[in-house]
């Protein structure tokens, strides 16, 4: 799902905040992360196990995941978007990377609430590059993902107007709506 933007005569006032929360939040220092799954959470809870069958996908794929995700940053975002040409949505970013390196004709989630139900919750403290990093950014559960790509960063599809991005977990706005992270590799 999108993160909600302004419209009409408050969108300056808002970008121009928001450029400021930008700014402050690169300039502080992440918060530390503690062990424990969700280490990031600010608002978390309880992690949930995959209400459906694991993925399992292929630990072999994993970086081939995160080389996928690094080219395609910078391209646009589009609601709904799942292809370089379309643009892309967090979910539908994720499943074309996952798409391009399984291969394997394995049928791959399409929403943040299937990817996080079709994945392991992973301690923050045993996160590896290529796994899934979840936010809760509109009120619901799950309403945001990324791929982590290591060092801290995640590449997502953040909004409309905006391009895929790496960001960082200790970025303020995302250090307080992180949920957890999450594996679809097998063990």
């Amino acid at each position: 799902m999108p993160i909600l933007e302004p419209t009409g005569p408050g969108r300056r006032t808002a970008l121009a905040l928001l450029a400021a929360g930008l700014l402050a939040g690169c300039a502080s220092r992440p918060p530390q992360r503690s062990a424990g799954v969700g280490a990031w959470r600010g608002r978390g809870g309880t992690p949930v196990a995959p209400t459906l069958p694991p993925l399992d996908l292929d630990p072999l794929e994993r970086e081939g995941a995160v080389a996928q995700a690094m080219l395609l940053v910078n391209t646009p975002y589009t609601y709904g978007g799942n292809t370089p040409r379309g643009g892309f949505d967090c979910s539908g970013l994720i499943q074309y990377v996952f798409r391009q390196v399984s291969g394997n004709g394995t049928r791959l989630p399409r929403t943040t609430a299937q990817w996080a139900a079709a994945a392991v919750p992973v301690d923050d403290t045993q996160m590896q590059r290529g796994d899934l990093v979840f936010f809760n950014t509109t009120g619901a559960p799950y309403s945001h993902m990324g791929l982590y790509v290591g060092g801290e960063l995640f590449v997502h599809a953040p909004s409309s107007g905006g391009t895929v991005r790496r960001a960082s977990l200790g970025n303020r706005y995302f250090a307080s709506r992180y949920q957890g992270a999450r594996r679809v590799f097998a063990a």
